[in-house]
């Protein structure tokens, strides 16, 4: 949040399961890598991502692991309970007092145990302000309605809400502090405490728990076009008639756009000496790239070097992505960018922090003068032998 100085041109909050990652159709994680390469390349600099997800903060972990999502300003996790900022996820203090008061966990406990209906999910899935069930579709209305009603004789009816989450045959039940659209509301206010409240918001969800993201007054909303079933019984009772949300036609809410690089190494676009001849007029004739083992080579001849690479990754599950992406005018007409650059080849992921310096020059746009390369801790390898640039 500290590394804009001004109210953010746009603030995307997502969910992530089937809305900023495709779990059934999307193995490749093609979809992702397009938003990926949009946001970095046109967003990052002037705007915030926030990712508003169901999952804890162990599961967040794993997924991240698993797929090529960028690091979010801001994480807001377990529905709503806990919001953390940047890439170490520092809890929100604040945020945490808020969820504690008059809070009572312990009754919520007792109650739902008088139901056999319920059956507590994974211990990875009960927070201190959230427990969750799996509750057969058939017989959430019949729980909800008496579980209520215990609820309110107990005196926490009001510190609770309840959610279903349909999949398959089954539903999921929240009994929880808060949900999604009060982390957004405390997020929005927060923002606007420090002079950076965003000049657009956009949420975008698929499911049930993210209703309350369209709520929230004065954002746009896109629902995902596999949206679940409960949301959308929800946008034809309330939400038809608003303007500000939209029910997407594609699967996922991402752009199209690939990153030239990996295009070349799949072989997806024409083997031709015109693209090489650009490459290379946009490098400084004496610019240099140090590798991450140290090796020093010059640009122009690594330009040359990546012609015999074309097509080596077609038909592999070749990807590359940047992250954390922030340029620096360091005096009038010189910048320096500093990235995370990854790729994948299978399960094999390498990551490397870059810094690139560029100048402008008339007549010729943005020229590359110097490219350092180091191995993240990240990187789950450290192999120069096959690495380019």
């Amino acid at each position: 949040m500290e590394r804009l100085t001004s109210p953010p041109r746009l603030m995307i909050v997502s969910d992530l399961d089937d809305t900023m990652v495709e779990h059934r159709n999307d193995n490749d994680n093609h979809s992702l890598l397009r938003f990926n390469s949009l946001w970095e390349e046109a967003y990052r600099h002037d705007s915030l991502l926030v990712f508003s997800t169901g999952r804890a903060k162990t599961m967040y972990k794993k997924l991240r692991k698993e797929r090529p999502l960028l690091t979010p300003d801001v994480i807001v996790t377990s529905v709503g309970t806990e919001i953390s900022y940047g890439k170490s996820m520092v809890p929100d203090e604040n945020w945490v007092e808020i969820m504690n008061n008059k809070w009572n966990r312990g009754i919520v406990e007792e109650e739902t145990s008088k139901f056999p209906e319920l059956t507590l999910q994974a211990e990875t899935e009960q927070m201190p302000h959230k427990l969750s069930f799996h509750v057969d579709k058939s017989k959430v209305k019949e729980v909800t309605k008496e579980l209520y009603q215990r609820l309110e004789k107990r005196g926490v009816i009001r510190l609770i809400n309840l959610v279903y989450l349909f999949w398959r045959n089954s539903s999921r039940c929240f009994a929880k502090r808060w949900r999604k659209g009060q982390a957004l509301a405390y997020l929005l206010k927060k923002l606007n405490t420090e002079g950076k409240l965003p000049l657009n918001t956009l949420v975008c969800g698929d499911s049930g728990n993210d209703t309350e993201l369209f709520t929230i007054p004065n954002v746009y909303g896109v629902m995902v076009s596999n949206a679940r079933e409960e949301l959308l019984e929800w946008y034809a009772e309330n939400g038809k008639d608003n303007s500000n949300i939209i029910h997407a036609s594609e699967r996922c809410a991402v752009v199209e756009f690939f990153l030239f690089y990996e295009r070349w190494r799949r072989g997806e676009i024409e083997n031709c000496e015109a693209y090489t001849k650009s490459l290379k007029a946009s490098c400084d004739p004496a610019g240099v790239i140090v590798h991450p083992s140290g090796a020093e080579k010059s640009l122009r001849d690594t330009i040359d070097e990546l012609g015999k690479y074309h097509g080596d990754k077609k038909d592999k599950k070749f990807r590359v992505w940047t992250d954390q992406v922030l340029a620096t005018e360091t005096t009038h007409g010189t910048w320096i960018v500093k990235l995370n650059k990854w790729e994948q080849t299978g399960n094999e992921r390498k990551c490397c922090t870059t810094t690139v310096k560029f100048t402008s020059k008339e007549n010729e746009g943005f020229v590359w003068e110097n490219v350092q390369q180091t191995w993240s801790e990240e990187s789950e390898v450290k192999d120069d032998s096959n690495w380019i640039i």
